[in-house]
């Protein structure tokens, strides 16, 4: 029954890729649509507000400044509401102004779509503060998000230019995540879910003493923390808190929510270029992956903890630490390996609890850059494989490289490199440097191998954008704050630049015609090829510090 549950979820999805990557496609065609009935009034009037008069489509160059640009007013911004929030209204329960440290950890976690949380959403943040600051970031960081990737789509695709940010950005706005955001919102309200400006519940327990249950605008911010891939949670406790996710009808929705979207990019992208067929050799390799990451986590978890079973207590419902009831293993194992794969960051069970081999899962997915990504992210990096595993098919053979008919050349490689080699550096730099120090080593939780993985975990889902914890780890602190939100900003913006930049170069090449010594990459064979580059470069760069980690802790246990 756990394997059905899983496999209906997927096949659900499956039939949702091609409606909504068709949708996605002639939202940023930019060519008229029927859309255009809907939404392109409300444009025209927010063009006219922001003086957009003109949408010409811009350099790399200046796409690129534009995104980072617009990013920067909306830290700056968000970084004032949240160190005046006392004095901001809508504050009913009187939450003191946030900490500097953790003000600009918080602002760089939303914009750079991370979601990464030192604080607990019920306790730091007032009701405006959760609206105007992270509510809103979820929003615009996602949409910058989208609206790079269908940039570098563009331009890879041969067409006129990468397009104009500003439409994009708007676009992404009107047309895809407040109205998807709005019927989910509702869906989830009608499924229990709080929406309320009310101050905290003061109710008596059976004990006769008082407690305060905190409520407030939850499933406003639960759909767009989905469906925006961005994982912030209203509560501490995030999707498992019963206030968010009551029940396994809301864990599914909100799975989808969170899915949806990456996994419609690749068959837009095929309609870009004009060959439907490339768009599933790149949804193929994504989901090829993810099966066999989440079916390691679900072999593991099912078989339970290997240190409690050795005491004869084993439990034919295996390893259900950490874990809601409502849920079980089969919908944990999936929300587990969606959330990092679609690099969302929302967590309905706690993964410092996963078994040592089902913890691998979450680890390996944000290791091999986002294998579904959030906001385009994961598509962008696909490509980037896909171009590399092209590249090193052009060497054997002795052939000039050739990707959607344009040449790839020194130039390009450079970039992929230097998008490539930036994640691990970013990953593996700080792990070490924070067992340098004891400003590092003091926040551990966990002795030993685990230890390790706790703080591995913390730095992949920075540098990931992800923004799940494998929590324990006491990490609102100076260190963990800046440490973190630097490598939050590095993992976000240096790899999308460099991708832009492989865009805008792509862009200006003249198309090579197709000849009989062309090689294919919209076949099997090449989905081959792409899903063994993924898997060899995340390898050669990870798989020493898995085996000092998790791998090391599961031959311990036994």
């Amino acid at each position: 029954m756990g394997i059905l549950q899983i496999v209906v979820v997927i096949v659900i999805l499956i039939l949702l890729v091609k409606p909504m990557g068709t949708y996605l496609y002639h939202v940023f065609s930019n060519e008229p649509n029927r859309t255009d009935r809907w939404f392109a009034g409300t444009e025209k009037g927010i063009y006219k507000l922001i003086g957009l008069k003109k949408r010409d489509g811009m350099s790399w160059k200046k796409y690129a400044l534009s995104f980072v640009l617009t990013n920067i007013v909306l830290v700056a911004f968000s970084y004032i509401f949240l160190r005046l929030q006392r004095g901001l209204p809508l504050n009913p329960n009187g939450i003191a102004d946030m900490e500097q440290t953790l003000s600009f950890n918080t602002v760089i976690s939303f914009m750079t779509n991370t979601n990464l949380q030192h604080y607990s959403g019920e306790t730091g943040l007032s009701y405006f503060s959760q609206m105007a600051v992270i509510t809103m970031m979820m929003f615009t960081s996602a949409a910058s998000g989208f609206s790079v990737a269908v940039a570098f789509v563009r331009g890879i695709t041969g067409q006129k230019s990468v397009g104009n940010f500003f439409e994009d950005f708007v676009k992404a706005h009107i047309r895809v995540f407040i109205p998807l955001a709005l019927l989910v919102s509702l869906v989830l309200v009608g499924l229990h879910v709080p929406q309320t400006l009310k101050p905290s519940l003061e109710v008596t327990t059976l004990e006769g003493q008082t407690q305060q249950i905190a409520i407030g605008p939850v499933a406003s911010l639960e759909s767009i923390k989905h469906l925006g891939t961005n994982g912030g949670g209203f509560f501490g406790a995030n999707s498992a808190h019963p206030f968010e996710n009551p029940n396994p009808l809301t864990n599914v929705l909100e799975i989808l929510s969170m899915w949806m979207l990456p996994a419609s990019l690749p068959y837009m992208y095929g309609l870009f270029a004009k060959n439907k067929r490339q768009g599933w050799v790149i949804f193929t390799a994504m989901m090829t992956l993810f099966v066999l990451l989440l079916g390691l986590n679900y072999y593991a978890e099912t078989k339970g903890n290997p240190a409690i079973n050795a005491l004869g207590i084993e439990s034919s419902q295996g390893s259900m630490e950490g874990k809601e009831v409502r849920f079980g293993i089969p919908q944990s194992s999936l929300f587990t390996s969606v959330t990092t794969a679609a690099t969302t960051g929302s967590v309905n069970n706690m993964h410092d609890t996963l078994t040592p081999l089902g913890g691998i899962t979450p680890l390996a997915l944000m290791m091999l850059n986002n294998v579904f990504g959030g906001k385009g992210v994961g598509l962008i990096n696909m490509l980037m494989y896909a171009i590399m595993g092209v590249f090193l098919c052009g060497l054997m053979v002795g052939r000039t490289p050739e990707f959607l008919g344009r040449k790839i050349e020194a130039k390009e490689m450079k970039l992929i490199a230097i998008a490539i080699l930036v994640h691990p550096f970013i990953i593996l730099v700080p792990t070490a440097g924070a067992f340098l120090t004891d400003l590092g080593n003091g926040s551990i939780t966990n002795p030993g191998f685990h230890g390790l993985s706790q703080v591995l975990y913390e730095y992949v889902s920075s540098a990931a954008n992800n923004g799940s914890g494998f929590e324990g780890l006491a990490d609102n602190t100076t260190f963990w704050n800046v440490t973190t939100g630097i490598v939050m900003l590095l993992g976000r913006y240096v790899s999308i630049i460099a991708m832009l930049a492989v865009a805008g170069s792509l862009i200006q090449k003249k198309p090579v015609p197709e000849t009989i010594g062309t090689f294919r990459t919209d076949n099997g064979l090449f989905t081959g090829i792409l899903i063994g580059t993924v898997v060899i470069i995340g390898a050669l760069t990870f798989l020493p510090v898995i085996v000092l980690g998790p791998i090391a802790e599961y031959l311990t246990l036994r």
